[in-house]
């Protein structure tokens, strides 16, 4: 009998533990390159400005590609869309000239590199990644 109580200890304890894993892996970053670093959005504003929608700051976003897991997770948890059907939604929007969809760089390492190089750029990244300290978190997703 104790021995089926420590494995089964055993099997809570590494669930747990590649749970607590996986939200770690899972966090996202939303980092900017402005000088007013007191800026924090929301989740709304984050969406609508990744989206073409109006924030009040003047800041332009850039997107990793669509198979990058990063992007997936930030469409997941902020966008609130499938990769298809925000593809659908940047065709329409090109189609009717209206808006533009963000700038895509092909890493998370070329992301940095635009952030640094471009005041007014926003991005997302996984939260592990070192952020550069002329950069600045505007928003953090768990």
């Amino acid at each position: 009998m104790k021995s089926h109580t420590t494995f089964m200890f055993l099997c809570f304890y590494f669930v747990m533990s590649g749970v607590f894993a996986n939200e770690e892996n899972n966090a996202i970053v939303v980092v900017a390159n402005t000088q007013d670093r007191s800026i924090q959005l929301t989740r709304q504003q984050v969406r609508n400005l990744f989206m073409g929608g109006t924030v009040p700051f003047d800041l332009q976003a850039i997107a990793l590609p669509p198979d990058n897991q990063t992007r997936v997770l930030f469409n997941t948890k902020v966008v609130g869309l499938t990769e298809s059907r925000i593809q659908s939604y940047w065709a329409q929007m090109r189609f009717t000239g209206r808006k533009q969809a963000p700038k895509e760089a092909d890493s998370e390492s070329m992301v940095l590199k635009y952030l640094e190089k471009h005041e007014g750029s926003v991005g997302y990244l996984p939260a592990s990644i070192s952020i550069p300290d002329g950069l600045t978190v505007i928003y953090s997703i768990r």
